[in-house]
């Protein structure tokens, strides 16, 4: 009887720390991510942007999401790979204007997607 309920303790104590550390892990990789876009946009808004700034920016989600499938559904990673490789074709033919939306939607995919794989009550619920 009390070793079930010291392994019930300890495999609840695990999922916990499994959850604590999978929040920050993707907060942690999308803000990078989110701080990159915001470079991107800010040169788009400029018209500075160029072809190689869209490519540095899929090349740092390449790599966040490679350790990304892990914690998030394949179907959210898709929505944000279609969303980075419109901004890049636009970015590279130079129609700024629609890249900046496109931009606009990444951005707040960004901040959303952490949150609803979050610890919080209306994910539990």
């Amino acid at each position: 009887m009390v070793k079930s309920i010291i392994y019930t303790l300890a495999a609840t104590v695990l999922c916990i720390a499994l959850f604590v550390f999978t929040e920050f892990y993707v907060g942690k990789q999308f803000g990078d991510f989110s701080a990159a876009l915001e470079t991107l946009y800010d040169k788009v808004e400029n018209g500075d942007a160029n072809r190689e700034d869209g490519y540095a920016v899929r090349a740092l989600w390449e790599d966040r999401k490679k350790k990304l499938q892990t914690f998030l559904p394949h179907n959210d990673i898709s929505y944000v790979d279609y969303w980075l490789n419109e901004a890049c074709g636009l970015i590279y033919t130079g129609n700024y204007e629609l890249a900046l939306g496109k931009i606009e939607v990444l951005k707040a995919v960004a901040r959303s997607l952490p949150a609803a794989y979050g610890i919080s009550l209306e994910n539990i619920f």
